[in-house]
């Protein structure tokens, strides 16, 4: 029985080593978001600095997870054979749980979910031991419920604080600095950069050191005890030499968000990256515990009461943890696709939308919009236009492919900063995922990089992470009750089959992530495109995003259309229902396409601009034009299936079976026309498509002539006749979309 266990507790572990991996894909947005977003320095050494940050706050922690412990249950009713069974499924649902929040590029709170997993496994078991019990035992004798409500609080609590706090602080700096900030940073530079390393040190001390291995009882007491003397001391040192950096020219800025990167790392592995080896860890305690003091005692009549003592986490197993996360930093893919949610999110320039809109983003930017008009027309004129010199975005100074400045990206970690350290000095449950998320949201809004043509997509984004957050914690909840519930009661067999079940999850995710990143090479283009501002390099840039769009276009219409069509013949209604539903997603994909061509047309040269802007616009419309006649052809289609009506008789199958195909193949080489940019064949193109809309043509008469001549035909002859009307529609859509991609793509003579 023994060996069983100990093949349990290395399981754990080896599922620790993933979910590790896990937690730095979804932690990393919280330390690297501001340095990469800001360009401060190269890509390479900003992951060295979060690196070294993330080895040492790993390696000097204490473990911190007492709460693996003791936090949620209480140990001295459960067995240990209950114990292995919660700590089983916490790490199971974890792993899973947290891999498709990074594959979706959602930052969630990695305490949150560990939390309600415990809480969901722990529940789950006090329900049968409270049933078994005969009421000798209570929910409240099993389960510590005022750690759940604390992180519950916190949700609340620190959404809102980071929020408001994010959006008065920026604001304030962006009227010191103002995105021409050069000329303010010579006079505020230094007691700027002395203020920020003084709280991102105060930061390390409270925050990121608090539980080291180094930090003794008499340390942190002594530091508690002068914290106003080492404050006072470290401002003072730290802005003399900000001054000597910006003699030397060198931008303090970049140094403030270096060190916040640093100090976010060391403090996110100290104490959240590290829970991860809580639960494992108090698996490996409790198995201990029982191989030396359990005798002869079954696994379930061994009760846990060592586990009340604190964690005292060998050094190996932090070691070993932190390079663990510093091999997931630099190797995971999926940490750069939640940082790239983070960044999108508050880049201060237009662009690519990764969300679209909903009801309640909507509602709030009307009512936001029509409260600032009614403040800012209460400001006298004077004061308005000193306000908006402040906030002038032509002379903001921009990295290179920067998605906001340093002044933002100094506020963000700066601020994060001491909120975390202050609410952790007052012990107020302060979520740090939630911190730097919302201080990160606050300020891009206070920065006015929320416009109106963005704000209510940027809004729905900060909704679907925030909602996220709450499914978080249901899921957490829910998901652990249910596998550990199997657990308990399938046993072995439970184990393997719910172990193989969570490999083949996470190797079909990492398979599926992969191909949707080689299906985004579209997007680097779009982001050069919204980027560029050499107004020569726009035109290239353009013609090769319109070519990939319209190629895009003809395919998907190409096998729609084929769709449509099809489950028509067949009365296929799954088939029109699948094709209904990818047709909208379609629709909803060339509207944030036909926003990036109209960002790229506007960096054209005022000549190019209006010559071939017309052409473009057109051929993006004619591009609409196809997808909305095949939506127009498809729903009539799935209603009658659905209503089984009559169909079509075997002639019209045949007639309209035979021409179909050829549509299908003429959107086909349309498409290979526009992706080889080939202009020869155009013509030849051209004439077979008047042909086929004079076939089409031939077969409307002849439905007309039979409607007119059977009314029980008039059902199915009304819906005939919309397909046939239709594919005239996406035949000349399309010729049309030849001709202006045509004269888009031409050289000027």
């Amino acid at each position: 029985m023994e060996t069983f266990y100990l093949i349990i507790v290395i399981f754990i572990f080896f599922i620790a080593v993933f979910d590790l991996s896990v937690g730095v894909s979804n932690d990393a947005v919280n330390f690297l978001n501001s340095a990469i977003g800001s360009k401060a320095a190269s890509f390479k050494m900003i992951m060295a600095i979060a690196a070294v940050g993330i080895f040492v706050g790993a390696s000097m922690s204490n473990g911190m997870m007492d709460i693996a412990r003791h936090g949620i249950y209480q140990p001295q009713y459960f067995y240990l054979n209950e114990i292995m069974c919660i700590s089983l499924a916490v790490m199971l649902t974890d792993v899973v749980l947290l891999d498709v929040f990074n594959t979706m590029g959602l930052p969630t709170s990695t305490t949150v979910s560990m939390v309600f997993e415990l809480l969901g496994g722990t529940f789950a078991l006090a329900i049968i031991k409270t049933i078994n019990s005969n009421g000798l035992l209570q929910m409240g004798d099993l389960i510590n419920t005022d750690k759940a409500l604390q992180v519950i609080v916190a949700i609340f609590v620190s959404v809102a604080i980071a929020f408001f706090f994010g959006v008065i602080v920026q604001y304030i700096a962006r009227l010191i600095f103002k995105f021409n900030y050069r000329r303010q940073l010579k006079y505020f530079g230094a007691l700027f950069g002395g203020f920020a390393a003084t709280t991102i040190i105060y930061f390390i001390l409270f925050k990121g050191l608090k539980e080291s291995t180094l930090m003794t009882a008499d340390t942190r007491q002594w530091i508690h005890e002068n914290t106003t003397m080492l404050l006072g001391c470290c401002f003072v040192a730290t802005t003399v030499l900000m001054q000597i950096l910006t003699w030397c020219r060198v931008n303090v800025l970049k140094v403030v968000v270096l060190l916040g990167t640093f100090a976010l790392a060391l403090a996110f592995a100290g104490n959240d990256l590290v829970n991860f080896i809580g639960v494992p860890l108090a698996g490996f305690s409790a198995y201990t515990d029982y191989v030396a003091n359990g005798g002869g005692a079954a696994p379930d009549q061994y009760l846990m009461t060592s586990l009340l003592d604190s964690a005292k986490t060998p050094p190996v197993f932090l070691i070993g943890s932190g390079i663990i996360m510093v091999i997931a930093l630099f190797t995971s893919k999926k940490a750069q696709n939640v940082i790239k949610t983070s960044v999108d999110l508050s880049r201060q320039e237009t662009g690519e939308e990764n969300f679209g809109t909903s009801p309640i983003a909507r509602k709030l930017v009307r009512m936001t919009t029509n409260t600032s008009s009614y403040i800012i027309n209460s400001i006298p004129p004077k004061a308005r236009a000193w306000l908006n010199s402040r906030f002038d975005k032509d002379e903001v100074i921009l990295e290179h492919g920067a998605a906001f400045d340093l002044v933002r990206a100094s506020v963000n970690l700066v601020l994060a900063s001491l909120l975390i350290a202050l609410g952790t000095s007052l012990k107020l449950p302060l979520s740090t995922t939630y911190v730097t998320f919302m201080v990160a949201m606050g300020t891009s809004l206070a920065d006015r990089a929320w416009g109106r043509d963005s704000a209510v997509y940027r809004i729905t984004g900060v909704i679907s992470v925030v909602g996220g957050w709450f499914i978080t914690a249901g899921a957490a909840f829910l998901i652990c009750f249910i596998v550990t519930m199997i657990v308990y009661y399938g046993g072995t067999i439970a184990i393997i089959l719910l172990s193989a079940l969570a490999a083949y999850m996470l190797i079909h995710s990492q398979i599926t992530y992969n191909k949707k990143l080689k299906q985004e090479k579209k997007s680097s283009l779009a982001q050069q495109l919204v980027a560029n501002k050499d107004k020569e390099e726009a035109l290239v840039l353009l013609r090769q995003f319109s070519r990939e769009e319209f190629t895009k276009v003809l395919e998907w219409s190409a096998d729609l259309y084929n769709r449509v069509t099809t489950g028509f013949l067949h009365e296929s209604y799954r088939t029109l229902r699948k094709a209904m539903g990818d047709i909208e997603t379609e629709r909803r994909y060339f509207k944030q396409v036909k926003r990036l061509g109209t960002i790229g047309v506007s960096h054209l040269n005022d000549q190019v601009g209006l010559e071939k802007g017309l052409y473009y616009f057109q051929g993006n419309d004619f591009s609409y034009d196809i997808i909305h006649a095949i939506k127009r052809m498809c729903e009539p289609c799935l209603e009658h299936t659905d209503n089984n009506f009559n169909p079509l008789d075997k002639s019209q199958k045949e007639n309209f079976g035979a021409i179909a195909p050829e549509i299908v193949g003429f959107l086909e080489k349309s498409r290979e026309l526009v992706e080889e940019n080939n202009s020869s064949q155009f013509s030849t193109l051209y004439n077979r498509g008047n042909q086929l809309i004079n076939q089409l043509g031939v077969l409307k008469r002849e439905v007309i002539r039979n409607m007119r001549e059977q009314e029980s035909y008039i059902k199915v002859g009304i819906v005939y006749l919309t397909v046939i009307q239709e594919s005239q529609n996406v035949v000349a859509y399309t010729i049309n979309l030849l001709k202006m991609n045509q004269k888009f793509q031409e050289e000027n003579q």
